[in-house]
């Protein structure tokens, strides 16, 4: 196998290829002054397989030409096969119409990747299943769901705790942690009037005198989440943390959280850390590269993938 690292998070794709004890290939991604992406594989590749670790992070559009791009020299390269992983999939919140004249951008996304010449994805924790219905590859979607509910043994063990839906979509995610842990299930029932603002309304579950912890796959501006903890609070619980897949943490996030009732924010490495994230005492970041680097080296020795999404 040939391991090739984007610009997105390189430090997670040095942990996957240390984990596989391999090097990640040398590749030259530059720029022309007019920001168009460059890409050069400077060793040969023909009649291998290579995986190209890309989350489409922030800024999203210039990490997805860039994994773009080099798939496209890959297959001009003549690789055997090419498998995308992204442990981040960037758009795939716009998974359906939300209104008159709208777009389905994760469909587009998947018809752009499958183009440009994917045989395989490899993500984690996708927004919404069905996604892996826009391709006609095949996709594995792995889930976090084991590093978090080690964690989660490790640091509350003996604790009462109830695992928290922050809202109804979220219901599976978070049953499927609670029923690991042997644990209750709460729903936060919110009402969100447009993108990034949302009102809790009520707490459907008992949490009074316990240690909730709120699991989601994708915390953003972090409102939601902060407005849950506090919500939480009111109604007895005894401490608020959360459990997310995928740090997105634009805008205002970590000055919310850092001012919010949470105890804690524990995310993954799908995303590269920012300095803000490293300094901040309230999030921790689990490690996802032992799991990803199992499953490159199961889809490259073709043996089967599916005992990881239990």
């Amino acid at each position: 196998m040939h391991i090739i690292s984007g610009n997105s998070n390189k430090k997670l794709a040095l942990k996957i290829a240390s984990e596989l004890g391999e090097n990640i290939i040398n590749v030259a991604l530059t720029r022309f002054s007019d920001q168009e992406v460059f890409v050069e594989i400077l060793e040969n590749v023909r009649g291998k397989n290579v995986f190209v670790i890309q989350s489409t992070s922030a800024p999203a559009n210039d990490h997805l030409m860039e994994l773009l791009i080099t798939i496209d020299a890959l297959k001009r390269a003549s690789a055997h096969t090419i498998t995308a992983v992204i442990p981040y999939f960037g758009y795939a919140r716009q998974d359906r119409k939300v209104g008159p004249r709208t777009p389905i951008s994760a469909k587009l996304v998947a018809n752009i990747l499958t183009t440009a010449g994917i045989d395989r994805l490899l993500t984690i924790d996708l927004h919404a299943g069905q996604i892996q219905g826009f391709f006609d590859i095949p996709v594995d979607n792995l889930y976090a769901a084991p590093i978090i509910t080690k964690d989660v043994k490790d640091k509350y063990k003996n604790k009462n705790i109830v695992i928290i839906s922050p809202d109804v979509g979220g219901v599976v995610r978070a049953r499927n942690i609670a029923n690991r842990l042997s644990a209750n299930l709460a729903i936060v029932d919110k009402r969100r009037d447009k993108a990034n603002v949302s009102e809790v309304v009520n707490i459907i579950g008992d949490v009074k005198g316990k240690d909730c912890l709120v699991v989601d796959d994708i915390v953003d501006t972090a409102g939601t989440l902060c407005n849950a903890a506090e919500a939480l609070i009111d109604a007895g619980a005894k401490s608020v943390s959360a459990y997310i897949s995928h740090g997105v943490l634009s805008g205002p996030a970590i000055k919310r959280i850092s001012r919010s009732k949470l105890s804690e924010l524990v995310i993954t490495n799908s995303i590269a850390e920012s300095k803000q994230i490293v300094d901040s005492p309230k999030i921790r970041v689990l490690n996802l590269a032992p799991l990803i680097a199992e499953a490159i080296r199961r889809i490259s020795s073709d043996s089967s993938v599916s005992s990881l999404f239990d």
